[in-house]
């Protein structure tokens, strides 16, 4: 941050001199966008922050003091946020106790104010406060009884009411073994704060900082990731002629993804890549790279796991051919290196450099590309998510035809449905799809296994809950990072800001092909020669004999038809035959398609 308001002429960001009271940061923490935010980051803190609604830095000294399980289990959270909302009285139970009890709605959240209302209403010394603190701390019937009398002593002597002073006592022993220390509360508050502050003014730059501070953790890079994209934030894929060791931005909205997060590439294997582009400039191609980097630290394994996170784009053609051409570049490299040694460069290696910078390319063949699954799987496997597309891209031509629509659109809907009178939200029956990123088991009431499936579409995410039935037949099924299509009941969920599904039917992407296919339709072109046929007859072999009937269209410089192949000929459709036939040379579309979803899935379902 500071580096880019020195280039603006700007001073230092003074983070001790921030605006406490700044309302972007608040309109931050109210939309419970607190990951990456200090204290505030969990699922269950997100939840307190929706009911809480803090608007203030006292409310944020409070979320972190009751975010704890004695105030949540006690009814003490519940107390508060209704006090502060105006569903339950604001009451003080002496108007003395007023000026220490107010920032808190009348409830005692703080240790502080504990001592503060022994010294105030009992005439405690700060010494004595803080022993009936302890006292309070320790539960120790004896140790109490003396404090009671002390307390309802000193409160009397000021024209206290016995009774209420008694009542008063017995409120102060009740939430003592919740309190919290305030002191503590406020300093993570103040940097609670301070974090969102830098999240929402410097967005970009806050989160390249903790996707730096968190590389090293897959896990929380993916969440973060997640995130960035959340808020608008465009992330960039990694590159050698780009990127640094660690995440950095090139903008106010772009992250650029760090060398450091790639899995099996170590700080040394970096460092030589940023040596090599420090001195000699930005690497023309694959050969130019593998020559120039230290090849003792970067060995083949690990210039894989570079290809495959899209480290070398832009070296070549494509990753498959860059992968191809990897082991004849390391050889020449490696002949290059050993006749440079043994002085065949030239006489005694004078001009070397210059030699070097006059050595022409060295082309790297063109190979098809890997399809969009196997390049996002070979991404997955090395930065742990898919960053340059999403997997059900791959699929959304058929998904389209027999779902009802996306989680997005999906999301907006239910949110604009009016509940029903009894308050709870309305349903809506729908057939989604979407891949599945996660899976939270929960065992029930009644010791059954249920599930929670979290599903990603590219334009949203939801929770379904498959109940205990369901989940007993479809747990074999529940595989990470694979499309499942559900139907069930939706609705708005206003706690978590989301769509919950009630699963009703739930199936694979094959398992949906083989329910929705009505007909697959094949299109070849001037590509497709005689000999086309027999590897055409190959491909569908294996899948035969299915329900789904094949439809060719022929159209090329000789001829233009369409023919329906024979009964016998009808195939069972699934991913992996879309794939071959996608790969046979004069093939131009492979089209799969489907009916709507209602009647497959009554089919199904008996």
């Amino acid at each position: 941050i500071n580096a880019r308001r020195a280039l603006a002429g700007d001073p230092p960001l003074a983070i001790e001199a921030i605006d406490l009271t700044d309302r972007k940061a608040f309109e931050l923490l109210k939309g419970c966008q607190t990951t990456a935010v200090f204290q505030l980051e969990s699922r269950g803190m997100k939840d307190l922050i929706r009911r809480l609604q803090p608007d203030c830095f006292e409310d944020v000294i409070a979320l972190v003091a009751l975010f704890r399980p004695g105030p949540l289990e006690s009814g003490m959270v519940d107390d508060f946020i209704a006090r502060k909302h105006g569903r339950a009285a604001i009451e003080y139970p002496h108007p003395d106790l007023e000026p220490i009890l107010k920032p808190t709605y009348g409830v005692i959240v703080y240790q502080e104010q504990v001592m503060q209302i022994a010294q105030v209403l009992a005439q405690y010394t700060l010494g004595g406060a803080d022993l009936l603190r302890r006292a309070m701390g320790k539960k120790k019937p004896e140790e109490m009884a003396k404090q009671r009398e002390i307390f309802l002593e000193g409160a009397t002597g000021r024209g206290v009411d016995a009774g209420v002073a008694g009542y008063i006592f017995d409120l102060m022993e009740k939430f003592a073994g919740y309190g919290f220390n305030k002191s503590h509360s406020a300093a993570y508050a103040l940097v609670s704060i301070q974090t969102a502050w830098l999240k929402a003014h410097y967005p970009a730059a806050f989160m390249a900082a903790v996707l730096s501070a968190d590389m090293d953790n897959t896990d929380k890079v993916v969440v973060l990731i997640d995130e960035c994209r959340a808020m608008g934030l465009k992330v960039e894929p990694p590159r050698v002629n780009d990127s640094d060791y660690r995440f950095t931005i090139r903008d106010d909205a772009t992250v650029v993804y760090g060398l450091g997060a790639i899995k099996g590439v170590g700080q040394g294997a970096i460092e030589s890549v940023l040596e090599a582009r420090a001195e000699g400039g930005p690497f023309r191609d694959l050969h130019d790279f593998v020559r120039r980097v230290d090849r003792g630290r970067l060995n083949r394994r690990v210039l894989e796991a570079m290809i495959r996170a899209g480290a070398l784009d832009g070296l070549g053609p494509n990753r498959a051919s860059l992968m191809a051409a990897l082991p004849d570049a390391l050889r020449l490299a490696e002949a290059a290196a050993e006749q440079e040694a043994a002085g065949q460069g030239d006489l005694f290696g004078m001009f070397a450099e210059d030699t070097a910078a006059e050595e022409p390319p060295v082309p790297v063949v063109e190979l098809p590309e890997w399809d969009d699954f196997d390049r996002l799987s070979q991404e997955k496997e090395v930065l742990g998510l898919y960053l340059t597309g999403h997997p059900i891209q791959g699929v959304m031509d058929e998904i389209r035809q027999f779902s009802d629509m996306r989680f997005g659109e999906l999301t907006g809907q239910l949110e604009d449905m009016a509940p029903k009178a009894n308050g709870r939200p309305q349903e809506r029956n729908v057939v989604v799809a979407g891949l599945m990123i996660g899976v939270r088991p929960r065992i029930t009431q009644q010791g059954e296994k249920e599930a929670f499936l979290l599903l990603d579409d590219g334009t949203g995410r939801i929770e379904a809950r498959l109940f205990p039935e369901d989940y007993k037949r479809h747990a074999e099924q529940l595989g990470k990072d694979q499309v499942l299509v559900l139907e069930g009941g939706a609705s708005f969920d206003n706690f978590s800001g989301g769509v919950r599904l009630r699963v009703k039917s739930l199936m694979t992407m094959d398992q949906a092909r083989e329910a929705y296919a009505r007909e697959l339709r094949l299109v070849l072109g001037e590509g497709f020669g005689p000999e086309g046929v027999g590897r055409l007859v190959d491909v569908l072999a294996p899948f035969r004999p299915g329900r789904c009937p094949v439809l060719v269209d022929l159209r090329n410089g000789h001829a233009r038809g369409r023919m329906v192949l024979g009964d016998g000929w009808r195939i069972g459709p699934s991913g992996e035959l879309l794939r071959r036939l996608r790969l046979l040379p004069g093939v131009e579309r492979v089209d799969l398609k489907h009916a709507r979803a209602a009647a497959a899935l009554a089919r199904t379902e008996d």
